[in-house]
């Protein structure tokens, strides 16, 4: 009887040893993915904060380039005016001057 227990005492023996094996690489498992779970979530947050600046630059890029636009839309009102005003001036000038030759 006592070869039986010794025998049997030695397997729980060496099975715990494989347990205790297997619960190591199982922590070791574990703890990888929990340091890839960090990482993916910082990796996340980084990517948000990106985001938000892709869209403030994308707002001061839509900014920039319509600038030009603008300018030039208020170049052509400016040159318009002028066009007009030099032609109303000359209406003007004629039906003044033309106004004066009646009065002679």
């Amino acid at each position: 009887m006592d070869e039986v227990m010794k025998a049997e005492l030695d397997r729980l023996h060496d099975e715990d040893k494989r347990q205790n094996r297997r619960l190591d690489i199982l922590e070791k498992s574990v703890s990888t993915q929990q340091s890839l779970a960090i990482s993916v979530e910082k990796l996340a947050m980084n990517m948000e904060r990106m985001l938000g600046e892709q869209e403030k630059q994308g707002e001061r890029l839509d900014k920039l380039e319509a600038a030009p636009a603008e300018q030039w839309s208020s170049m052509k009102r400016t040159i318009f005016n002028t066009f007009v005003g030099a032609g109303a001036g000359a209406v003007a000038t004629g039906v003044i001057y033309m106004m004066a030759q009646y009065i002679k």
